[in-house]
């Protein structure tokens, strides 16, 4: 099959054996792409299948195709990680989003720590907001992804803390168990971990978490980890997580 391009629909534009897409989507395909009627399509649908599609007309802002094919198979990772990245300067968490994506977290959390340089009030948090999920979007849709990433809130540490019951292994990203010589690895870690399982990995900003932070989230049962004997700059933590997450359990198998 040829390299088709993929698209998310919402699910209310599922119509029996017809698919309609809208919006900056139909506007890709038809100005961007130049396509016609006859051209295949991937059309991914929310619950996490994709379907080749066929157009068969085209208006200014709608496309409609009509369903060949189901896909088998997922590109999903069969661990769910969700990223709790501590606010970072500048379009570093736009990265993190980005290249997160592509190695296939399940979601992300934005978090005002102690030590975050930046601060978004409401206003300015809503137009990030907004283009931070046309950022995953487009990154799902280049790495054939069956499923766009969450994005929560920004949240502070208190209470990712008191919300994070719903996961299987909660783990602290913590710089200074890097410098220590009795230390737990990440990699000691995720071998115990099982297909299905759910992580949380939380990673600080530029200037690390405070004491008062790392002993909140331990006495919550975070389990601090090392990534590696470096310090990693942070939009780096959570690449070096989600490939080594990926290693073992896609590539190991």
């Amino acid at each position: 099959m040829p390299d088709l391009q993929r698209y998310f629909v919402p699910a209310e534009n599922w119509h029996d054996n017809e698919v309609v897409i809208t919006d900056e989507d139909a506007h890709h395909i038809s100005r961007v792409m130049r396509a016609k009627s006859g051209d295949e399509i991937i059309c991914n649908h929310p619950d996490g299948q994709a379907a080749v599609t066929e157009i068969t007309t085209m208006t200014s802002d709608h496309v409609y195709a009509v369903i060949k094919e189901w896909l088998e198979g997922s590109a999903e990772s069969p661990i769910a990680i969700t990223i709790a990245q501590g606010l970072p300067k500048s379009d570093k968490f736009e990265f993190v989003l980005q290249k997160g994506t592509e190695l296939g977290a399940a979601a992300f959390i934005p978090v005002q720590s102690d030590r975050t340089i930046v601060t978004w009030d409401h206003k300015k948090m809503e137009k990030k907001m907004k283009r931070f999920k046309k950022i995953v979007k487009e990154a799902s849709e280049q790495s054939h992804r069956n499923k766009i990433p969450s994005i929560q809130p920004v949240t502070e540490i208190n209470q990712l803390a008191e919300e994070s019951n719903g996961f299987d292994l909660k783990l602290l990203a913590y710089e200074e168990e890097a410098k220590t010589d009795v230390y737990q690895s990440f990699g000691m870690v995720i071998r115990r971990l099982n297909p299905d399982d759910r992580v949380l990995i939380v990673i600080g900003p530029e200037g690390g978490f405070s004491g008062q932070e790392a002993d909140i989230l331990k006495q919550n049962d975070f389990v601090p980890v090392r990534l590696g004997p470096r310090i990693l700059r942070t939009e780096t933590a959570a690449l070096y997580a989600l490939a080594s997450v990926s290693y073992q359990f896609e590539e190991l198998g």
